[in-house]
């Protein structure tokens, strides 16, 4: 199945792990086309690691690894420096250059 449907998936998504791999698996279904950045990786990584202290980076850095692995074309790429160009709060600057 292909689709011309694209979701970025951001941290907040990616933090629950039941949500994550629920999400990961439909998109391997071509239901539609999932999106995320290194920089959304960094940051639902970091706040599970704040808030979860018995979990490893190095599990996690693994699950990173598996997902970008188990989608083809899911990393947003080169859009740093577009970042500056847009006149909007940060969060939601950095969440629309990645949707660009």
């Amino acid at each position: 199945m292909t689709t011309s449907f694209t979701a970025l998936f951001d941290a907040n998504v990616l933090y629950p792990a039941p949500l994550r791999d629920l999400l990961v698996q439909l998109a391997t279904t071509g239901l539609f086309r999932a999106k995320w950045s290194e920089d959304i990786h960094k940051e639902w990584i970091s706040n599970l690691l704040k808030n979860r202290p018995d979990l490893k980076r190095k599990d996690l850095d693994n699950t990173r690894i598996a997902m970008d692995n188990a989608l083809l074309d899911c990393l947003v790429e080169n859009y740093r420096e577009l970042i500056p160009s847009l006149n909007l709060p940060d969060r939601i600057r950095s969440l629309t250059v990645n949707e660009i």
